[in-house]
């Protein structure tokens, strides 16, 4: 079934049914854009404080049970000084605007590279701010590719990761797909 039936429906309508009709998907303003709304340039930003509960339930969920995300005295000893979130996790937190910025009208998120420039610490409140530097239509899909940049920066103003992206999301515009 997929997104498709969809297609066409108010934007609210959509992230309720996305959502299998428990509450609207409406955590990011703005989110729920379609392919030809997007200009280059345009950017979007979300900001997330890191608690104790990343770390843990990073560490279950990806098995990462490294001393230097568990263990505060063996961290404490590290040159980190302490413990820091996994860089996956930093990635995921950086990743999930994206994601929510095309609530609705994402098809596939396809590529995310992440470079992680300095540790994240818990109670550390990073801001994420992405920017569409390509814009690849491919109207036999639907709509088109989305090439995007990322930094993450902490409360003290310091890059801790950057990011690339690429995600297809449909258009408004109605489109014939030929067989």
């Amino acid at each position: 079934m997929g997104y498709a039936p969809l297609r066409g429906r108010p934007k609210a309508a959509r992230a309720v049914a996305y959502s299998g009709g428990r509450f609207p998907l409406t955590i990011l303003d703005g989110s729920g854009r379609y392919f030809d709304e997007l200009r280059i340039g345009e950017s979007f930003r979300r900001t997330i404080t890191v608690t104790e509960t990343h770390l843990v339930l990073g560490a279950g969920l990806i098995g990462d049970f490294n001393p230097h995300h568990v263990d505060e005295e063996y961290a404490r000893k590290s040159r980190f000084g302490g413990r820091i979130l996994h860089g996956m996790i930093t990635s995921a937190l950086m990743g999930a605007p994206v994601g929510m910025y095309f609530c609705g009208t994402a098809v596939a998120y396809l590529e995310h590279r992440a470079k992680f420039l300095a540790p994240v610490r818990p109670n550390d409140t990073i801001a994420s701010t992405w920017t569409i530097v390509e814009l690849l239509p491919k109207p036999k899909h639907g709509g088109g590719i989305v090439v995007l940049d990322g930094n993450a920066r902490n409360q003290a103003d310091v890059t801790v990761a950057e990011a690339h992206a690429r995600i297809m999301v449909e258009s408004r515009a109605p489109h014939t797909t030929t067989v």
